[in-house]
């Protein structure tokens, strides 16, 4: 398994905001947990190939969202928010030796972050970074390979996964004042506990969950489900609205 990171950009401060009031970040401690992430991964057993920082593009450390990737193509994105689409280019270079790549074009939009995979479904978000072209465009380009993809409203918070991740096939880490559960068929959900919105988004590698260490009830609830749970800080990417998935493109 591979993951592509990127470095913490000096300008992290100005990205960009849609849900959250801005409040200033610590870029240097910033930085340190963004390391300490990677270095949670590395320790599964994952190679991370990290990408030089740019410092021009300040929401560029959230590499998820410049890609969809499965096992037999990268589709690259088209970011909804027009600061972030020259984000792409060089995410699309690093993943050139293991995909195949096809793109989003004009007048899609597409935020990697809308894109849930399980197995060979993908739901993707309707959101303020994701339009009903850009999933039409998505659902072509992955049909030939097998994958079925299906649009779904959320609200509330920037992406789907901001709602909703997966550990595996069966098990959802749910946010339900964000999305409906029934409308990703019947799973065994865990639930955010109360008072932790944002402890949906986690990063599951193998039966391992990476899990922010601002939400340890919700942690409490993943290991009390059967799995190991290893805590990650992510305080002052938060403050980007990031979540665990967003700072890797996992290569299985």
């Amino acid at each position: 398994m591979l993951a592509i990171t990127r470095a913490v950009p000096v300008s992290l401060a100005r990205c960009e905001l849609t849900h959250l009031e801005r409040v200033p970040i610590d870029v240097a401690r910033a930085a340190r947990q963004h390391e300490h992430y990677e270095a949670a991964l590395a320790a599964l057993g994952v190679e991370v190939v990290r990408l030089p920082a740019t410092d021009e593009l300040p929401d560029s450390v959230f590499v998820e969202d410049a890609a969809v990737v499965v096992d037999e193509v990268a589709v690259l994105a088209r970011p909804g928010a027009p600061s972030r689409r020259a984000e792409v280019p060089s995410v699309a270079a690093a993943l050139a030796p293991y995909r195949d790549l096809l793109a989003i074009a004009a007048p899609g939009t597409l935020d990697g972050g809308d894109v849930l995979r399980i197995g060979r479904q993908l739901f993707v978000g309707l959101s303020a970074r994701t339009n009903a072209a850009g999933v039409a465009q998505l659902a072509a380009h992955l049909a030939p390979h097998g994958y079925r993809v299906e649009g779904i409203e959320l609200s509330g918070c920037l992406h789907l996964k901001s709602a909703v991740t997966a550990i595996d096939a069966a098990t959802i880490v749910l946010n339900p004042d964000w999305i409906d559960a029934r409308r990703l068929g019947a799973r065994r959900t865990i639930e955010v506990a109360p008072g932790e919105p944002m402890a949906a988004n986690v990063l599951a590698i193998g039966s391992t969950v990476l899990v922010n260490a601002s939400a340890p009830r919700t942690a409490e609830r993943i290991a009390a489900a059967g799995f190991d749970v290893v805590l990650v800080d992510q305080s002052e990417l938060a403050k980007a609205e990031s979540g665990l998935t967003c700072c890797s493109l996992i290569l299985a």
